[in-house]
């Protein structure tokens, strides 16, 4: 998974996306010049990151000779650009504290929570356990949490993200991590625990999916901090690595 670019790329798949990011919409034998390399290495990171679904391109017709492929970036690799967003988010859940407190944050980000629960739930409709941890855990690397899952063998899953979209935010916030879980469970129908927490330094945030234990109602109180270990069940691994196939 690509992480935010920078001016400083350290990848030639990086270095191709700035390139591509300042001139809107090129083409491979400008790639070419700019970063030195072959036709068929630009074409080669080209078809990657075109299945990754970074970039698309255009026909442009020549009055003589063969068409010019021109490529862009796709809204989803704008991602990838910094943006202004989270000092957004930070002067705006200010405002609302400044007025309301930590009871109208909560209020407000549970009201946001609950749009994107509607939102996101055809998404897992009809599926199975395993299909929606699957889902899930795509949706959540889709909003840049670098989200990984295992199956246990007691039929349990695990779900872990290697990254927080939100960690500046949510140092302010604790609300985002008591509504994460919350948000997790809505999706799956299914009771979610965490056991690992990136802000009290665990390499990632882990949480524990339970199969047999179904719910439609939060399991956290509005003013409880996100549920720990209970040591009930096994701890998510950091160092499993891999999604299931």
């Amino acid at each position: 998974m690509l992480t935010p670019l920078s001016e400083n790329p350290e990848s030639t798949q990086e270095a191709l996306l700035l390139h591509i990011k300042r001139g809107g919409e090129v083409t491979v034998s400008e790639l070419c010049k700019i970063l030195g390399i072959t036709s068929m290495a630009v074409r080669r990171h080209l078809t990657s990151l075109q299945g990754d679904g970074l970039i698309e391109f255009r026909i442009v017709r020549q009055s003589r000779g063969r068409p010019t492929y021109r490529y862009k970036l796709t809204d989803k690799a704008e991602t990838l650009f910094p943006s202004g967003f989270q000092n957004l988010a930070i002067d705006l859940l200010d405002l609302v504290y400044e007025q309301s407190g930590h009871k109208g944050v909560m209020e407000l980000l549970s009201r946001r929570n609950d749009r994107l629960a509607k939102r996101l739930r055809s998404r897992v409709e009809n599926k199975k356990p395993r299909e929606r941890v699957e889902e899930v855990s795509k949706i959540f690397t889709e909003f840049g949490y670098m989200t990984e899952w295992e199956s246990l063998p007691d039929g349990n899953f695990v779900i872990y993200q290697r990254h927080c979209a939100v960690h500046d935010l949510a140092n302010q916030y604790r609300q985002l991590c008591v509504l994460e879980p919350r948000l997790m469970e809505d999706l799956l129908g299914m009771k979610v625990t965490r056991q690992q927490y990136m802000l009290k330094n665990d390499p990632v945030c882990g949480y524990f999916v339970q199969t047999g234990a179904t719910t439609k109602e939060s399991i956290i109180g509005p003013d409880q901090p996100a549920a720990e270990s209970t040591g009930e069940h096994p701890q998510v691994s950091p160092g499993l690595g891999k999604t299931p196939r």
